[in-house]
């Protein structure tokens, strides 16, 4: 399972897979996978994802009013039922009892919801079968079903106290055009509990199908790094098995723990372990460029036996110190000159800036996407409140033929043909992602922002350049990064005298 908890002020995330065979995200740290004690083992990987928050007073004052005006209107209702003046009151026609519940399910009902949804998420969350299944989708669709459970008390309450209350006619025309338009706000909030439910499946499906790959490859690298700058296990007799983070299958991880990595990936850098001035072990972060080359010859200096008659490179030796053998298999063909069984200072510099910049590329990615998803769940939303207002209108009956199809064509003219384009060109086409080097009408462009209608594109003078999506939906796109081994043939010729 995949878990976030709080402490220390920061953030502390589990990923593991109990029971489960090596499908699921396993520890990432050298120090969660002792299997001995030690002064480091027994700690739960961290990655900081940001500062703990304490409670908003604010927050706390709001929840403190709302049950107090909650047992307010729980009193009234109660003393309406029971004192026989008050039960006999009458307001409109109507028992002042309804007037009470009326008003307590429209101040109240939130609150009464909120407490229906935790005790269902905490049923969820205590049975062990369920939580891997549909926690992501629990705790994503939490609000929105809160909502639209007291949306649903308000008419339902409505209903029953109006419908058969007889009245004027320009009563009962004022009360219908009421109930059409609690009918439709309900209506409208299951449509966005609809939205919402896709655009959680859409993001995850997303990350999965087009990041999963990269975000693997960074988290596999990150443990070697942590591995290789912290003290050698393997002489200490401890036994260190990978993460088997390159075990993963795509189709076996859940959206949580899709959701979990990616939010490691956006709100994290890349980290190693070194000790402090106190001689402990602790995490520091690589945050430019300096940083990284100055922790590749930290971790160097750490790993290259300097008993060794020859400690300018790593050889498979000094990695079996920190890794075991199946690790040490994957991890020495990364570096250049791997294949003379040695790896130098500059190929181990250049291949820990390369993760680096690895990283910082795929967070800005996925930091791009994430402003994609939202902007196009601000399109959503407008549409869904032009489709709220229609329904609206065709249940009052205001609705004519020439006003619908005057909004019809606003909806499914040229605006929706552009959005569908920009969505297809997006998500499901994906050419290129920020930091690919591509090739848009015989220009070699690097690419610096994708937005949900255009995309920033860099010349090799910096020179931003700006394309409408919908324009490079029909535009053909070459992809130097995607591409396999390339090579390039020149014909010549050789003059035989």
């Amino acid at each position: 399972m995949a878990e976030k908890r709080s402490s220390g002020g920061e953030v502390v995330i589990d990923v593991h897979s109990g029971e489960d065979p090596p499908n699921e995200i396993e520890a990432l740290d050298p120090e969660q996978n002792a299997q001995v004690p030690s002064p480091t083992a027994g700690k739960l990987p961290r990655v900081r994802i940001e500062k703990y928050k304490p409670p908003n007073k604010r927050m706390v004052k709001l929840v403190v009013l709302e049950w107090v005006i909650f047992l307010l209107l729980l009193g009234c209702l109660i003393a309406s039922l029971t004192v026989d003046k008050l039960h006999n009151t009458r307001v409109w026609d109507l028992k002042s009892w309804k007037w009470c519940l009326l008003v307590l399910v429209i101040f109240s009902g939130m609150s009464i919801a909120r407490c229906l949804v935790s005790l269902v998420v905490f049923l969820i969350e205590i049975n062990f079968l369920l939580r891997k299944k549909v926690r992501y989708v629990v705790h994503g669709l939490k609000k929105t079903v809160q909502v639209f459970i007291w949306l649903s008390s308000v008419v339902v309450t409505w209903l029953l106290l109006f419908l058969d209350v007889e009245r004027s006619k320009t009563a009962k025309k004022i009360l219908d055009n009421v109930t059409w338009v609690l009918v439709s706000i309900l209506i409208g909030a299951f449509l966005w509990l609809l939205k919402t439910l896709s655009f959680m499946m859409l993001a995850s499906t997303f990350h999965k199908n087009k990041f999963f790959d990269r975000i693997q490859e960074s988290v596999f690298h990150q443990y070697v790094l942590r591995t290789l700058s912290g003290p050698p296990l393997m002489e200490s007799k401890m036994l260190i098995h990978t993460g088997k983070v390159h075990k993963l299958k795509r189709e076996k991880v859940s959206s949580w723990h899709m959701k979990v990595l990616v939010d490691a990936i956006t709100n994290s850098g890349l980290s190693t372990i070194f000790y402090d001035e106190h001689g402990e072990l602790t995490d520091k972060e690589i945050s430019n460029e300096e940083e990284a080359i100055y922790a590749a010859h930290q971790i160097f200096c750490n790993v290259a036996r300097h008993d060794s008659w020859d400690n300018r490179y790593i050889e498979e030796d000094d990695l079996l110190r920190f890794m075991v053998k199946e690790e040490v298999d994957l991890v020495f063909p990364l570096f250049e000159e791997s294949h003379s069984g040695k790896i130098s200072r500059k190929s181990f510099t250049n291949w820990v800036v390369k993760v680096y910049m690895d990283r910082k590329v795929l967070a800005h990615g996925l930091i791009d996407t994430k402003i994609v998803v939202e902007q196009l769940n601000k399109l959503v939303i407008a549409i869904l409140i032009v489709v709220t207002f229609i329904i609206w209108l065709l249940l009052v009956g205001t609705a004519t033929t020439r006003v619908l199809l005057v909004i019809a064509a606003f909806l499914f003219g040229e605006s929706c043909k552009t959005i569908f384009q920009v969505v297809i060109f997006i998500f499901v086409m994906h050419p290129f992602d920020v930091g690919d080097r591509c090739v848009v009408d015989g220009v070699q462009l690097l690419v610096e922002e994708i937005n949900i209608f255009t995309t920033a594109f860099l010349k090799s003078n910096n020179e931003k350049v700006y394309y409408p999506n919908s324009v490079l939906f029909s535009k053909p796109i070459s992809n130097y990064y995607r591409s396999p081994d390339m090579g390039e043939a020149i014909e010549f010729c050789i003059d035989s005298n």
